[in-house]
């Protein structure tokens, strides 16, 4: 398993972790029902806190591209119709935050705005 950090990035070392491992499962490098390295392991390979893994694990689970096992720890598992979901959002999203990113709008702008609607839903 190939993981990048860039540690100068000024994207979260999480976000780095759960991109990387959603390429690596776009690219069949991971694949259905493989096991992850464990929290502990990761985070010695990368140099990296042990929570930091543990968060993007948690995402990844979350976003649903990954059980996590107690016996078995994390394991590649895809929710196909998540993943359309996402994907026609991300294809939504991309057109109008390029409309707001011509007229100004900065990344800070976008996230409080996207964080507002989101929680307008749960709410």
């Amino acid at each position: 398993m190939i993981i990048q950090i860039d540690f100068n990035s000024d994207e979260a070392i999480y976000v780095q972790l759960c991109n990387q491992i959603i390429l690596g499962i776009a690219t069949s490098q991971f694949r259905e029902g493989e096991q992850l390295p464990s929290v502990r392991q990761l985070a010695d390979t990368i140099g990296i806190n042990m929570h930091t893994v543990n968060k993007a694990y948690s995402i990844l689970q979350q976003e649903g591209f990954v059980k996590i096992d107690r016996r078995r720890g994390a394991i590649i598992s895809i929710d196909i119709e998540k993943l359309k979901a996402l994907q026609e959002a991300r294809d939504m999203l991309s057109v109008v935050m390029a409309r707001a990113l011509c007229r100004g709008v900065s990344r800070e702008e976008i996230h409080s705005l996207v964080d507002d609607i989101y929680n307008d839903f749960i709410s």
